[in-house]
């Protein structure tokens, strides 16, 4: 790594350079006063290199230029890599002087999330953020290898379009020279990619940001990065083949890992069997239904429940009174939902106890361990009450036993393609939608995705009986990719809006120039997009997605360093023709 300042980087010498002249240039990560001598341990990105000097005093995290002599150390240090040598310093040029950081450059600082956010150019110094990053450059460059070979052409889309409403708020820019009109920025480049494969670009992809004004949480960020996919002539075999190509080859060449062939399970069974629709099955632990056994014994809880679902824990039937009400406590949370938990032990004798012996004798719980096929030793949990908050609690509690019993492992990966989702869903209430779009039919995944052919007829009859060619990609419980076989043919696609409420000039208002480009011979198409984050993510072991971003957002949205988003001029709210009420501007 030779420049005109330097001839090595600090992780680069070896006992076998013993002897030769060098300059490095880095930081001073630590000094120690050994008396007559100094020594340095100097910091760049490649890593960490020992420096004696004449007993001299360098601040932390000053910028030194040292040049001297490769010599073997004495006190070997077995956990660096230049752990054998160290440089017997000639000359030392101090570059820029610092001040004392706020928290400690190391890979166990005492800083807290919200201080090295604010100071984010110094908590990349450390090693570990930095090894994300270098993780995250890894995954984009094999991504790319993988794609080319596949002859998928790299194709930039526009950054500022037209705002069309039909999923999560879109975040907004005013235009200056168009008084009154706005830019959209893209939640994903979903139409143009489509309009790439009317073009004639058969594969394409994109490493792409894309943003979304939504609530925000671990793994969500104002702005994300995709892996955005879409292939031509082909149906949902050929898309799912070959981005599962793409998953095993970044397993292989990133992690080192051989992923056996992904299972195939259909959005029902998801939700039957695991509460949903992104299942973790790093574990078993499946639901097992047992309102047919429960009911009519006089258990009001049980009796006016629609659904009765347990989960059977292996070999926990010794959990204490205390665990079982921490998890009683755990599902009655608000964001969980449930009103309590039935459990039962099938104790190591052979009998079974439950917290409900009042109403259900020995014989009655028999048949409940053999629904779960369970044996002695296993802990039964059960939650009650309408269907879909049932199966959401259990999902939770499962997923917090799983991570209670040591079986969520982060360098165990079970991958598996989640299929046959439903085409649309009844938005009652979301958050992160629109107002217009509560209360109606509202796209599962968005509006070009297709219904399977053999359904197209129920989206006048039955809308929510209809099955979409979707496809998503789960890994430990995480959707990293979605995506579908595509509307290519203008009149369905005038259903599938007709469908989600669109009147026929608000659908020609939207998305016209779409619908009239199918009529220029689009062919059949279908792709994907990962959540390039998350995949970073998972790869990393880390549970939060800010930590393979340069420079996140924090919880709120902000970035605390550039005290992003801020107010802007008097003058410049005047240029984009927007007024803000005063006090809300002053207050800013």
């Amino acid at each position: 790594m030779q420049t005109h300042l330097r001839t090595h980087t600090c992780g680069q010498l070896r006992i076998s350079d013993v002897g030769k002249s060098t300059t490095l240039c880095g930081w001073v990560q630590k000094t120690r006063d050994m008396g007559g001598l100094t020594f340095i341990d100097l910091r760049d990105r490649y890593g960490v290199t020992q420096l004696i000097v004449d007993k001299k005093s360098y601040a932390r995290e000053c910028v030194l230029q040292v040049s001297g002599t490769v010599i073997e150390r004495e006190s070997k240090n077995k956990n660096l890599p230049t752990g054998d040598i160290e440089i017997k310093a000639t000359h030392i040029k101090v570059l820029n002087e610092a001040i004392t950081p706020p928290f400690t450059i190391e890979d166990e600082t005492d800083g807290g999330d919200e201080l090295r956010m604010k100071y984010r150019y110094l908590d990349l110094r450390r090693n570990a953020v930095r090894k994300n990053l270098e993780l995250r450059h890894r995954m984009a460059i094999e991504t790319r290898n993988y794609l080319d070979k596949q002859q998928f052409l790299e194709v930039e889309t526009p950054v500022l379009i037209k705002s069309t409403p039909e999923g999560a708020r879109d975040f907004v820019v005013p235009s200056r020279i168009h008084a009154g009109d706005f830019y959209a920025l893209p939640q994903s480049p979903q139409t143009f990619k489509q309009l790439l494969m009317v073009s004639g670009f058969d594969r394409y992809y994109q490493i792409v940001k894309c943003f979304r004004d939504e609530d925000l949480r671990a793994d969500r960020q104002p702005e994300f990065t995709q892996i955005d996919c879409e292939m031509s002539f082909v149906e949902q075999e050929d898309v799912l083949q070959t981005f599962e190509g793409l998953a095993r080859h970044l397993f292989k060449t990133v992690k080192g890992l051989d992923i056996p062939v992904l299972p195939r399970m259909s959005y029902a069974d998801a939700m039957k069997y695991y509460g949903n629709d992104k299942p973790d099955t790093r574990f078993e632990m499946r639901f097992v239904e047992l309102t047919h056994l429960v009911k009519g014994k006089n258990f009001k809880v049980f009796d006016e429940a629609s659904l009765v679902v347990g989960i059977c824990a292996k070999g926990v039937a010794e959990y204490t009174r205390k665990q079982l009400d921490e998890l009683t406590e755990f599902v009655k949370r608000p964001q969980i939902g449930a009103t309590g938990l039935v459990y039962a032990r099938y104790n190591a004798d052979g009998t079974i106890k439950s917290s409900v012996d009042k109403f259900y004798n020995e014989d009655e719980l028999k048949k409940w361990a053999l629904a779960f096929d369970a044996q002695p030793g296993d802990l039964f949990l059960i939650v009650s009450g309408e269907e879909h908050k049932a199966r959401k609690a259990l999902s939770e509690l499962r997923l917090e036993m799983g991570t209670r019993l040591g079986l969520r492992n982060k360098n165990t990966f079970s991958c598996l393609w989640v299929v046959d989702f439903p085409l649309l869903e009844w938005n009652e209430n979301d958050n992160n939608l629109l107002e217009s779009l509560r209360g109606r039919w509202v796209a599962k995944h968005h509006p070009f995705t297709s219904p399977k052919p053999e359904d197209i007829a129920l989206l006048s009859s039955n809308p929510g009986a209809v099955r979409a060619n979707a496809y998503d990609m789960v890994i430990n419980g995480v959707e990293v990719g979605g995506g579908s076989i595509r509307i290519y043919n203008k009149d369905l696609q005038a259903k599938m809006f007709e469908t989600l409420g669109f009147s026929k000039e608000e659908a020609q208002t939207q998305f016209g120039f779409l619908m009239n480009a199918f009529e220029y011979g689009a062919p059949p198409h279908g792709g994907i997009a990962f959540g390039f984050d998350r995949l970073c993510s998972l790869f990393g072991g880390a549970d939060s997605i800010r930590d393979f971003i340069a420079f996140p957002k924090n919880n709120a949205g902000k970035d605390v360093m550039i005290e992003s988003p801020g107010a802007i001029s008097e003058e410049q709210l005047n240029e984009l023709h927007i007024q803000i009420k005063k006090e809300h501007h002053e207050k800013k």
